[in-house]
């Protein structure tokens, strides 16, 4: 028999957190110096005013990725198991200034900001950790079955020509019912 091994960023909670347990999050650019803020929903946004450089800081609108499929295409896969959970985006850009500037994965406590350079291939990992780590199984890659273990997370993508994405994390195939007939 096997002995199992628990990595230390495992998840080891019995149930998955809730979705709402992370207040929204919103994003700020100043115009200016391209500074990036962004900011806990703790008020409507619109509300909010951030300065920065002497003016206002523009607040950023997510987009549906159905909007910016003609400039960029997003996709994501959930790998790693218990062990070494991890989210993986993927793109594909038709001109070189669609390129992602940023990434931002909001999860079940937080999330993870990541800045891309130029050169960067895809894809882009977040490695995640305790809470955000928990899955149902240990399948790599995620079969995306109807539990959606990261249903409420979402990744957010910006470059000041396609503005910002959000892909939400809630993908369900139906191939994952075809694999565990075969096994059987």
């Amino acid at each position: 028999m096997t002995q199992q091994t628990f990595g230390p960023r495992r998840c080891r909670d019995t149930r998955k957190p809730p979705a709402n347990q992370c207040p929204e999050v919103s994003f700020y650019r100043c115009e200016t110096c391209g500074g990036l803020f962004p900011a806990i929903s703790v008020s409507t946004p619109g509300e909010t005013e951030i300065l920065c450089c002497g003016s206002k800081a523009v607040h950023l609108i997510p987009e549906s990725p159905d909007l910016v499929n003609d400039k960029i295409h997003l996709n994501y896969r959930i790998t790693g198991g218990y062990n070494d959970n991890a989210v993986e985006v993927f793109w594909e850009t038709l001109k070189p200034e669609y390129m992602p500037e940023w990434m931002y994965l909001k999860t079940f406590t937080g999330g993870y900001l990541k800045y891309l350079p130029e050169t960067k291939r895809p894809p882009l990992v977040f490695s995640l950790a305790d809470t955000d780590a928990f899955a149902y199984c240990d399948e790599d890659p995620c079969l995306e079955c109807v539990f959606r273990c990261k249903r409420g997370f979402v990744i957010y993508s910006y470059s000041r020509e396609t503005g910002l994405t959000a892909i939400p994390l809630d993908k369900m195939t139906a191939q994952w019912q075809s694999g565990a007939n075969e096994k059987a």
